[in-house]
């Protein structure tokens, strides 16, 4: 058995121990074997990181930092981040089972997302006002928060880091950053690169542990202005209590159980990659995930002996061959619920049309992919499972399926596949969801937002609005008037 890798946090640009020398396992999910040990940070080691983030916010190199300056120490983080694409890319594989030819080109992809923000950090802009009272000046600035709590899932968790990171450092916050329990090696193997990107000490902190202590304390804090979450609804209402406490700014990122809708004059083959790229792509462990699919009843026959046999084909085993098509899940806590979900369905009436199962021969957290025939009304069709399971349902008219796709109490996202121009539209109108995928599907940018609706929550990342979230507007009064103000208590 290979050496256990033991990490630090990162906190005021050292990289520490937890102060009681707490530290909990991560295990690789291929194998099931402990690979790595990560600290667990303790209230203290919590309030250290926050206080580090607040020195550097108000005083020190960072608070004096003009913008375009900030915006080099972004570029080359995304510099960095590119050139460390390969190791941070088998670090996150090992980490979490998803694949490497994913990993490391997300992890390449990410540096466009700091790039972005380096050119955006000198665009913040207030403005003049129009005002309605002689011999003033009136304008507004935009001015940073402070210490922003990003929280991030061990999913996606550089995309998640850069679309949190990237516009807070852009406007000049500083940021404690708490990586998932689940799997904390990436976010601190990238955070060696924060020093060597010419951040000074403590604008950024990376600091691990489960949400009691660590979670808590961090989004209570009296000296964390906004707190910036990615993850479950159950976590995500322990983090509004908290933030009763020092009223921070919140934002939400919830999750999904996103429609995808296929009608009959859409291209077959084009839909039927866009699904299985949509569920099955990163083992469906995506927030965006095509987990409830739509068949208009005249191509479901068609559609389904397609992706049945494609879905049948897809090779799984070992994330870091490059043969390999589809990786382990996390958790052995996923699985478990995903069989549990994959039961339930059977028993209220669901048919397995293909998968439903552990593959055999493979150790590890490993599920086949999985395709079921189901009624909207069981609970598989609105649970999110977080891995590679299916639903299908079939429709006759648009606005059966419309009111199909809304049933539901998330709405991250969805994906529409029809060539009829007017539907497309009406369609982008009518589903209730933060994003709509128009024949294509999963793709991100980061000139573009997202978030979501309804329990995938609010708040949205990515895009120059973003930015803007990480400021407040202060409005300035000058007067230019060469006469004393009068008494007033003389009344004229």
């Amino acid at each position: 058995m290979a050496a256990i890798k033991t990490y630090q946090m990162l906190i005021d640009g050292a990289w520490v121990d937890a102060s009681d020398g707490g530290l909990f396992d991560s295990s690789n999910p291929t194998t099931g074997e402990v690979w790595a040990r990560v600290p667990e940070a303790t209230e203290a080691d919590v309030d250290r990181a926050v206080r580090a983030a607040h020195r550097a916010f108000v005083s020190g190199p960072w608070a004096e930092m003009v913008p375009s300056a900030r915006g080099r120490c972004l570029r080359k983080l995304g510099d960095l981040l590119a050139e460390k694409s390969e190791e941070l890319g088998r670090t996150e594989t090992v980490d979490t089972g998803k694949m490497l030819k994913e990993t490391r080109w997300q992890a390449k992809y990410i540096a466009e997302f700091f790039h972005f923000y380096a050119g955006c950090a000198d665009k913040i802009s207030g403005e003049t006002l129009p005002i309605d009272k002689p011999d003033l000046f009136v304008f507004t600035r935009r001015e940073p928060l402070g210490v922003v709590a990003a929280i991030v899932p061990w999913n996606s968790q550089l995309f998640l880091t850069a679309v949190k990171l990237g516009p807070a450092l852009a406007a000049g916050n500083t940021v404690v950053l708490k990586a998932s329990e689940h799997a904390s090696a990436a976010m601190l193997e990238f955070g060696m690169l924060i020093e060597a990107a010419g951040f000074p000490p403590g604008v950024v902190n990376i600091i691990c542990g489960h949400g009691e202590p660590c979670g808590r304390v961090l989004t209570s804090h009296p000296l964390v202005a906004r707190v910036s979450f990615t993850g479950g609804p159950g976590a995500a209402r322990h983090v509004l209590a908290n933030s009763c406490n020092n009223f921070a700014q919140v934002s939400l990122e919830l999750g999904g159980k996103s429609p995808f809708i296929v009608f009959e004059d859409a291209d077959i083959d084009s839909a039927v990659n866009g699904s299985i790229a949509g569920i099955f792509g990163a083992t469906g462990q995506s927030c965006v995930a095509g987990s409830r699919l739509y068949l208009h009843e005249d191509i479901a026959d068609e559609f389904l002996t397609r992706m049945v046999a494609l879905a049948a084909q897809i090779r799984i085993g070992d994330p870091l061959a490059e043969e390999t098509q589809m990786g382990p899940l996390c958790t052995l806590g996923q699985l478990r619920h995903i069989q549990t979900e994959v039961a339930q369905a059977v028993t209220e009436g669901g048919q397995i049309l293909c998968g439903g199962k552990q593959p055999d021969g493979l150790g590890g957290t490993y599920y086949e992919p999985t395709i079921i025939a189901c009624r909207q009304d069981m609970r598989i069709v609105d649970t999110e499972l977080f891995g590679p399971v299916l639903t299908v349902i079939r429709f006759k008219t648009e606005a059966e399926v419309v009111d199909l796709a809304n049933d539901t109490t998330h709405g991250l996202a969805a994906g529409v596949f029809t060539r009829d121009g007017a539907r497309q539209m009406r369609m982008a109108r009518a589903i209730r969801s933060g994003i709509v995928w128009i024949n294509t599907y999963r793709v991100v940018s980061p000139i573009a937002e997202f978030g979501g609706v309804k329990g995938s929550g609010y708040g949205r990342e990515s895009g120059i609005q973003a930015m803007y979230d990480y400021t407040r507007p202060k409005t300035v009064w000058v007067n230019t008037s060469s006469t004393p103000i009068a008494n007033p208590f003389v009344m004229r």
